[in-house]
């Protein structure tokens, strides 16, 4: 049953079966066996054994793996033991962040109090958490975690923080009696408790209604077993890319064999060279490069305050084209602040005040006497609006604790829920004074009189009318409003009775607040076309205000509350979603929802969010953001990425990076699809004309696994590029080998093919087939490695920077070394099967190798006008 809270609590305890004195064993024994544990039930979760083999479901790895059996089947161990390295890797890598993915489970049921405090057969007794059962009358103090779901028997000032499932920074002030409501939104049911809330003020007497899989944060587990973990684009353009690549190789593979074959060479030989080719024209360390640019870039983002969880969330980053944020702690400080006052007729901002003024500092006297929270060595104790009131005291050089001290607590009317009000009396100057802060709805029914700087007078009709005004618009705002009035007494023991014929003195006016630099990071999301949506559990009026603030809204028909769309279809909502810029009063269903809306309309979505009612939206998110300070150890495991500042604006660099990141890794891809093109292109050629085979396989390998992978490795590590950010999002539907990409890909291997084939020819016109091989080899090395200054942008290297990039000096100086090595020393000569060239014949490789470089360095120098 959920409607616990629509019931009295003489009904409850009856439906439940539960009389004054709590349960016996038997009835314990008996709930046990019908309800089990109070924990959270986890799903059997694979082995990591079973996740490691998993890993090697993906297309790209299949091939290689195909490459390593080929290369073995052709006596090239060193190959085979290369590949093997390298797709281990990645499966281990897979493997570790696929476990720390699924550790959510684990960290809901940390949250579950360890001992809980109950009603057994009339004793009280302090038993295991996991041992309570439905029925059971659950004691709870200021401090204590709830253990349970429950409805409230009795309530002595009972505050609640439950933010970490409705996403609201204030504690809730909870009450006994029932609400007479359908469809009552957890932050609305005041007469409830939750598991995983925390008690922050008074105490109460709880009946235990849901335990286990049954409380709310059960329901949020469920969640999370059922949200839907996506690929990242580049996981899925690699996939895509490595089909249609083994298909191109296949395609070419049985050409170069059949052109053999026309030609009269033997069938073995004629097969064994094609699957060379092919084994070389697949870039074996694709992965591994990949997987090596995505973890500097994780390195370099951690410096800068983000820890992605999730290698390859790293390029999705750059993907997103909607941010889903939550309010508290993500926009705002988590930090109830004061913001204005209102005293003396006058609307004053929180650095208005001055103290000179005798009512202004009386106001601020009141605000720190009638409070109990204290601040002292960072700590602050005691219920959040109070430790606003005592902190904004200290902006203006008052101590809580000396003030109290010079005007001592002699009576007191702790606050309560039902009345709205607290009340304190204390001495000044020798007279008892008693304070009475609350609602003003309820305080200005009670007052007679009103304070200004001319001295104390009734308070008329007019004066309650601007006093209205000035708190509706305080309200509007998204402020919580408090409303002050003294009185003398003669009797410091007050009573209820006590509270009427009071003085009005003033309100104070608060607000969780936005950070300083959400306005900003707004700003600049939505230049690069990224839109920012504000997902709570917190009130429609406040999220619109801060909303408004920070730049997030712009029109009130943008916001809406989890209400209406609860009356949405999943098709209605999707249609709507676009015009919807602030969802309040939300449920953890509601958020998935909203984020499977903007996914199903092809977009890239980010959800940032602290609490355990984020957690399942963070892992259906395509990156979910949880915060490192506030969150909780759910919202982390859940998330793609953690920010250890809480700060929004580093969502933007992240995002920044990641552009920059998926940029640098299409490049790589395209400088070794470009060279590998080339040496593909060269053996078409000497097949069609019926000429030597200008490689012999162990060039092919030595290109492909020494002199292709460290440059782009390098790169994959070019500079962070700025203006990726003014630009939109990349659409993820557009695939990583389109048009564009193909036509650029294959210009680029034509030229370094027209350089590698004319040192082909410039050695077979020497008689040699070893030196015309030779040759074809050093200027299809050589061409390759200048060929990764072309790979580093769009623009040219002089506009962009020569030396920007140390890795891709560092990267074409050690190739060449090593290049020259193989060249110039006969041990690695006869390994490689390189004949000695002259020095003519190695100018004219240095002069070939230089053509490419030259020659599209000159077109862009010419034609490309616009960004990398």
């Amino acid at each position: 049953m959920s409607d616990f809270y629509r019931k009295s609590t003489e009904e409850v305890m009856r439906d439940l079966d539960v009389t004054e004195q709590g349960l016996n064993t038997e009835d314990v024994q008996k709930r046990r066996e019908q309800y089990g544990f109070n924990e959270l039930a986890e799903a059997r979760r694979k082995s990591a054994v079973q996740v490691f083999f998993e890993q090697f479901k993906d297309f790209l790895v299949i091939i290689l793996l195909v490459a390593a059996v080929i290369s073995a089947f052709l006596g090239k161990f060193e190959s085979t033991i290369v590949i093997l390295i390298v797709v281990i890797i990645n499966a281990i890598l897979g493997t570790v962040q696929h476990i720390k993915a699924e550790q959510s489970l684990r960290s809901l049921k940390a949250l579950a109090s360890p001992t809980a405090k109950v009603l057994r057969k009339g004793h009280r007794t302090e038993i295991p958490s996991r041992e309570i059962v439905v029925g059971d009358i659950l004691f709870l103090d200021a401090g204590d975690y709830v253990s349970a779901d429950g409805r409230i028997l009795e309530s002595h000032s009972l505050q609640v923080n439950e933010s970490s499932l409705t996403g609201e920074s204030v504690s809730a002030l909870k009450s006994v009696e029932a609400i007479d409501e359908d469809d009552v939104p957890i932050g609305d049911r005041k007469n409830m408790v939750f598991s995983g809330s925390f008690v922050t003020y008074g105490r109460a007497v709880v009946l235990v209604t849901g335990i286990g899989m049954n409380t709310e944060i059960g329901k949020i587990a469920g969640l999370l077993g059922t949200a839907r973990e996506k690929k990242t684009p580049l996981q899925e353009n690699l996939d895509d890319f490595g089909k249609k690549l083994a298909i191109v190789i296949i395609i070419i593979a049985i050409i170069i064999f059949g052109l053999d074959l026309f030609r009269g060479r033997e069938i073995v030989d004629s097969f064994m060279f094609a699957v060379s080719l092919a084994v070389a024209a697949i870039p074996e360390a694709l992965s591994s490069i990949v997987t090596i640019v995505l973890a500097f870039g994780t390195q370099r983002m951690a410096r800068e305050n983000a820890i992605i969880r999730r290698l390859y969330a790293v390029e999705s980053l750059g993907s997103i084209s909607v941010i889903c944020s939550d309010k508290t702690g993500t926009l705002t400080q988590n930090k109830m602040t004061v913001q204005k006052v209102f005293v003396n007729n006058q609307v004053l901002d929180q650095n208005e005040l001055n103290l000179d003024r005798p009512l202004e500092k009386k106001l601020l006297l009141m605000a720190l006497l009638c409070n109990d929270s204290i601040t002292e060595e960072k700590k602050e104790m005691g219920d959040p609006t109070e430790i606003a009131l005592v902190n904004f005291g200290e902006k203006y050089g008052l101590d809580e604790l000396a003030i109290r001290d010079d005007y001592p607590r002699i009576g007191e009317i702790p606050f309560d829920a039902d009345r709205k009000l607290m009340s304190t009396v204390n001495k000044f100057n020798g007279e008892s004074v008693m304070i009475t802060k609350g609602a003003l709805d309820v305080l200005l029914t009670r007052t007679v009189k009103i304070e200004t700087a001319e001295g104390v007078t009734e308070l008329t009709e007019e004066h309650k009318r601007e006093i209205e005004r000035v708190n509706r618009d305080f309200s509007s705002n998204g402020l919580r409003v408090l409303a002050f009035t003294y009185k003398g007494v003669k009797d410091p023991d007050i009573s209820f009775e006590d509270e009427t014929n009071y003085i009005f003195v003033g309100l104070t006016a608060m607000m969780d607040p936005p950070r300083e630099e959400s306005a900003e990071a707004v700003k600049n999301c939505i230049e690069a076309g990224i839109k920012p949506v504000m997902i709570t559990g917190d009130h429609r009026i406040t999220a619109s205000a801060i909303a408004r603030q920070i730049g997030i809204l712009r029109n009130e028909s943008e916001a809406i509350e989890g209400i209406e769309i609860e009356k949405l279809t999943d098709e209605e909502l999707r249609n709507k979603v676009e015009n919807i810029s602030v969802y309040a009063r939300v449920s953890p269903e509601h958020k998935i929802r909203i984020v499977r809306a903007w996914q199903e309309k092809g977009n890239v979505v980010a959800m940032t969010g602290d609490g355990v009612n984020d957690a399942p939206a963070l892992k259906q998110a395509d990156v979910g953001i949880a915060m490192g300070i506030t969150g909780t150890e759910v919202a982390k495991d859940a998330s793609s990425m953690v920010l250890t500042d809480d700060n929004f604006s580093t969502i933007v660099k992240a995002i920044s990076n990641g552009r920059s990141i998926y940029e640098n890794i299409k490049n790589a891809i395209r400088f070794l699809l470009s060279g590998n093109t080339g040496a593909i292109l060269s053996v078409l050629y000497a097949s069609l004309g019926a000429l030597p085979v200008p490689f012999a396989p162990v060039h092919l390998l030595f290109i492909n696994l020494l002199t292709d992978s460290l440059p782009a490795i390098a790169i994959g590590l070019e500079p962070h590029n700025e203006k990726l950010m003014k630009e939109k999002p990349r659409d993820i539907r557009t695939p990583l080998l389109n048009k564009a990409f193909a036509i650029r890909v294959t210009i680029e291997g034509l030229l370094i093919a027209a350089a590698t084939l004319i040192a082909f020819h410039i050695g077979l016109s020497t008689g040699d087939t070893a030196i015309a091989s030779t040759m074809a080899f050093a200027t299809l090395c050589l061409s390759r490695l200048l060929h990764s200054f072309n790979a580093r942008a769009k623009e040219s290297i002089f506009k962009i920077g020569l030396f920007s990039n140390k890795y891709i000096w560092y990267a074409v100086i050690l190739g060449i070394i090593l290049l020259h090595l193989v060249l110039l020393l006969e041990p690695l000569m006869d390994v490689f099967e390189v004949a000695v060239l002259n020095r003519a014949q190695l100018l004219s490789i240095y002069g070939l190798s230089l053509m490419p470089l030259v020659v599209i360095q000159l077109y862009k120098l010419l034609f490309v006008r616009s960004g990398r």
